[in-house]
């Protein structure tokens, strides 16, 4: 399985609670590239899986629209998500060829250093709206291999 990583992109920087921080002009526009580059390189994600976070929603929403792939809000990718909780939940969707999961820092760092068997935690850091791809060969420990990891800003 293709797994593609997209961290939410810029977001305000206050709301009522955290939660509910929608994009900013900006993330809207780092979105709108994102979902552009995705087109442009034939990765097509036949489902989203977001945090229920606004920001991530949003931005997940974007390329959802651009890409015409399914969007689903998983609580599990909510902020403060556990790499091997992660691993657990994608167990249920490794029928499709290409999965994006939107969501936070330092959660999807985590997921994806657990995934490539980095021993640091904190090995892979992902900016606002960067975007990664992993071939998923096992949901275990080190069962997969980075194929990209690229910055908003050199989308």
């Amino acid at each position: 399985m293709q797994l593609l990583l997209l961290r939410h992109a810029d977001a305000v920087a206050s709301a009522a609670t955290d939660d509910l921080r929608p994009l900013s002009d900006k993330g809207r526009q780092q979105a709108q590239r994102v979902a552009r580059f995705c087109k442009e390189n034939d990765l097509r994600p036949e489902l989203i899986l977001s945090s229920p976070f606004l920001r991530t929603e949003e931005t997940a929403q974007i390329v959802a629209r651009e890409l015409g792939s399914e969007l689903v809000l998983s609580a599990f990718l909510a902020a403060g998500m556990m790499p091997f909780a992660a691993m657990e939940e994608l167990r249920a969707v490794l029928r499709f060829d290409c999965v994006m999961l939107v969501g936070h820092e330092p959660d999807l760092g985590s997921l994806a250093g657990a995934l490539l068997g980095a021993g640091n935690p904190g090995a892979i850091h992902f900016r606002k709206a960067t975007l990664a791809a992993l071939e998923v060969e096992s949901l275990i420990c080190g069962g997969a291999n980075l194929e990209f990891l690229v910055p908003a800003k050199l989308i």
